[in-house]
């Protein structure tokens, strides 16, 4: 019967946000226990019991949710509400998972949720930038309308980041900059939200540390991209005007020695047929022989040109350089929160 009215109300036992934490409280170890065996009557004056011992905030916090819950289960939706609210004011990002609750415990929820002024779910995202180009996305859900001032706290300065009458989820970017334009020293700064409306006020922090670095340079160029250098020589084809040269030469020896006909001797003949052949062997060789290469004046203009624009490139690398050097690197890391109920 006990099981049934608790998965009625919503309740799981034994998860969602009564997961097992290290509770050093007796009188809450055995509210967290009746509440385990689904007795409720024992749950309210157990969990009242220890709220009024000394306890730390998050054993506080899971006293109020258990209240909340057991209220919830015996059908008391006024006292629900008001446990649920207490649990808010001392831990606002504590949610409920609706798939694990009815959407009766999540209706008491949001109603608590409606009821208080609180500010939930700071997030402070990491962040590298050069100063004055970017910002650090800081967000934030306020509960309902309220003056919010969000500012960065070190030792040494407040430096006022945006400041509104806002509800709802708020998306802000930090330039990390001073009034006058400089990036703010390196250091640990608390991202604070404050917000106030009449009587009401409530604090949220998250702290962040920011350092400084150089901007990247960037190296000069030897060529520029998708280009490449010629080459500024040329190796011309192979020719056979000396193999042509020395077969007129022959030629023309042997027609001289036919017109003389028998007036030359055998010895002159043989004379002739030697010059004849080393003719023919020395045009065969220089036909062999690799050309010298030669200036290829296309290519010559070609990387002219080419060097003057990676040179003209340079000189705005090197004024970019100069402006980079008195740059700031500003580079934002949140820091992480301490455990537990803040």
């Amino acid at each position: 019967m006990r099981r049934t009215l608790a998965l009625m109300a919503g309740l799981v036992l034994g998860g969602g946000p009564l997961a097992a934490q290290a509770i050093q409280n007796a009188a809450l170890r055995r509210a967290i226990q009746a509440y385990d065996n689904v007795d409720f009557a024992q749950v309210i004056p157990l969990a009242r019991a220890a709220l009024r011992e000394r306890l730390a905030t998050a054993e506080r916090a899971r006293a109020y949710e258990l209240l909340a819950f057991s209220f919830a289960a015996t059908n008391q939706p006024d006292s629900a509400i008001t446990s649920f609210r207490e649990v808010l004011q001392l831990d606002p990002d504590r949610d409920i998972d609706p798939r694990r609750v009815s959407p009766r415990i999540a209706g008491y929820f949001n109603a608590a949720l409606g009821q208080v002024m609180v500010v939930r779910q700071l997030d402070v995202d990491s962040a590298a930038f050069v100063a004055g180009q970017g910002a650090v996305p800081i967000k934030y859900h306020i509960t309902s309308s309220a003056r919010v001032r969000v500012r960065a706290v070190s030792p040494q300065t407040s430096i006022l980041i945006d400041s509104s009458v806002t509800v709802g989820q708020v998306n802000l970017r930090w330039p990390a900059r001073l009034p006058n334009g400089d990036p703010v020293p390196a250091g640990t700064y608390t991202i604070v939200v404050d917000a106030a409306a009449g009587q009401n006020s409530y604090s949220a922090s998250q702290a962040v540390r920011i350092t400084h670095g150089a901007v990247d340079s960037l190296p000069h160029l030897t060529q520029l991209p998708g280009y490449q250098f010629l080459p500024e020589t040329e190796v011309p084809p192979k020719s056979w005007r000396p193999m042509g040269i020395a077969l007129m030469g022959v030629g023309a020896a042997l027609a001289g020695s036919l017109a003389v006909g028998s007036d030359l001797g055998k010895s002159s003949g043989r004379e002739i047929g030697t010059i004849s052949a080393a003719t023919l062997i020395t045009g065969f060789i220089m036909t062999l022989k690799k050309p010298a290469p030669q200036p290829s004046r296309g290519n010559v203009m070609f990387n002219q040109l080419l060097r003057e624009q990676v040179g003209r490139r340079n000189q705005e690398i090197a004024r970019d350089n100069a402006q980079k050097r008195q740059q700031v690197q500003v580079t934002v890391v949140p820091l992480p929160k301490p455990g537990g109920v803040r």
